[in-house]
């Protein structure tokens, strides 16, 4: 039976990547003439507010000065082997130092995959793979979708969608108002498994750019250098790094109003970790060394809600943490936000 099921699995599959083939040349008007229900997110409501007018246009002023960036803190318990790290904690962050920076814009928010869609379609970019497997490359595909009969709609909503309903009874349109609505909610979800070059190419494309890791610290750890996004006291549950189960793993971006630096950014200590601009290469003036430096690996920052086998620890939520990835990784809890220059 469970052969049967992986077969049965794929050949859904292959009818939504054939629907999403037939319908290349309608990507442009599904997107834009789609109705979608609305989702309570943060994200949307503050979108849809104010000088807002889109998502996409949600930025927030980081203003130009000093900040605290890297820490002095020793690993004195000698922890991080017990936990299989590989990398001794604290040290790359050493020395504490200031760093003057210009004014600069960062998103609020972590880019989403409505955001991305719109970057795949305009730029006939190749959709991220998951988008096959959790059904939401079908939201660039709606044309084609609603031409399919009820049979059809019912598996995709059971096996691609996996939404826990009783189908057998239900019409047609009330198939559809269930896609539409998971289409709706999975757009406000963090974009994943993009490698660093994507996530380059996304940002130049929105006109922008990936923040440097000066920047990403800054943004999250304000002028002070706050050990946390929110202060210097660990809470938890404050951020999606694990203790509250998502179905998706991720959760829609805003989502946790204590995950907010004093700049009004969001989900810097959770929800997916954050490629930067910059190779890992030693801060000035340390005194210590690692084979990983140079111009082999891009940094990451931000603690994730733990997928890929990983785990969360407040040391990671920590705003001057450090990690850093190979920058083809493509990972479920690694995503990216962009930046540009105030001036």
């Amino acid at each position: 039976m469970p052969h049967l099921q992986v077969i049965y699995k794929k050949s859904l599959l292959v009818v939504l990547l054939t629907l999403f083939a037939c319908s290349a040349q309608s990507e442009k008007s599904d997107d834009e003439n789609s109705d979608k229900p609305a989702i309570a997110t943060t994200a949307q409501s503050s979108a849809q507010s104010g000088n807002a007018t889109t998502l996409d246009d949600e930025m927030v002023l980081i203003p130009a000065g000093s900040f605290v960036m890297g820490s002095n803190k020793v690993d004195d318990s000698k922890s991080s082997g017990e936990f299989g790290n590989t990398k001794p904690w604290y040290l790359d962050e050493h020395p504490e130092h200031k760093v003057k920076l210009d004014a600069f814009y960062i998103d609020r928010y972590e880019v989403t995959n409505g955001q991305f869609r719109k970057f795949v379609s305009d730029a006939k970019r190749k959709p991220p793979e998951y988008w096959v497997f959790d059904g939401y490359l079908l939201s660039m595909a709606r044309q084609k979708l609603y031409e399919q009969n009820v049979e059809k709609l019912r598996n995709l909503v059971v096996k691609v969608f996996q939404l826990d309903l009783d189908t057998r009874e239900m019409t047609k349109q009330q198939l559809l108002d269930e896609i539409e609505t998971r289409f709706a909610y999975m757009d406000y979800l963090p974009v994943i498994y993009t490698s660093w070059q994507d996530a380059a190419d996304y940002c130049k494309w929105a006109g922008k750019r990936l923040p440097t890791e000066p920047e990403w610290e800054k943004a999250a750890r304000g002028d002070q250098g706050n050990e946390f996004v929110w202060g210097n006291n660990w809470t938890i549950g404050i951020s999606n790094t694990g203790e509250e189960l998502w179905d998706d793993g991720v959760a829609p971006v805003g989502s946790y109003q204590g995950d907010k630096s004093v700049y009004g950014v969001y989900d810097m200590a959770g929800n997916v970790s954050e490629w930067v601009e910059n190779w890992y290469q030693p801060y000035p003036d340390t005194d210590y060394s690692s084979k990983d430096f140079g111009e082999q690996y891009k940094v990451i920052r931000g603690a994730a809600w733990g997928g890929e086998g990983h785990y969360a620890l407040k040391l990671f939520q920590r705003g001057a943490y450090r990690f850093y990835l190979d920058p083809e990784s493509h990972l479920n809890d690694l995503g990216f936000r962009c930046a540009k220059d105030a001036t």
